[in-house]
């Protein structure tokens, strides 16, 4: 099966489900998604792999493959299968193949870190955005 180039396609979601703009298309096989909670102030991060599709020609797909949170509080409690290393609590989401991750951005809180090859830095670096939503899911690059 040949495989072409994979990654994931970011764009922001209009008040009406729409995209505001082009997708943002970012080469990549796996990443974290990282934030720190607007009111605990604890870090949250979740790893994720772009998988190729189940049959030739089809779409690739998601994987979430682990998640941590440094601590815990109000609203954001570890889940029972969570457990404790080196101050994190570590699990595997329950959700292994999300069609798409919908990513709530604000003006008011920092944004998500997007982490690859053991660096990190913002989204906005990737797609700016003053607040709102921004979709994330795995895709193909438009053909030119």
């Amino acid at each position: 099966m040949s495989v072409g180039l994979a990654g994931v396609c970011l764009v922001l979601a209009t008040a009406t489900g729409g995209s505001a703009g082009p997708a943002v298309f970012v080469p990549v096989h796996s990443f974290t998604l990282a934030w720190t909670h607007s009111i605990e102030k604890v870090r949250w991060e979740e790893d994720y792999v772009v998988r190729p599709g189940e049959t030739p020609g089809a779409a690739p797909r998601l994987e979430a493959t682990a998640a941590r949170v440094h601590g815990s509080g109000a609203g954001m409690e570890p889940p029972p299968d969570a457990r404790l290393k080196r101050g994190w609590y570590e699990y595997t989401p329950t959700l292994h193949h999300p069609a798409e991750l919908r990513l709530t951005r604000s003006g008011f809180t920092p944004d998500y870190d997007w982490c690859t090859g053991g660096r990190c830095r913002p989204l906005s670096d990737l797609l700016p955005s003053q607040g709102g939503v921004t979709v994330l899911t795995a895709c193909q690059p438009a053909s030119s």
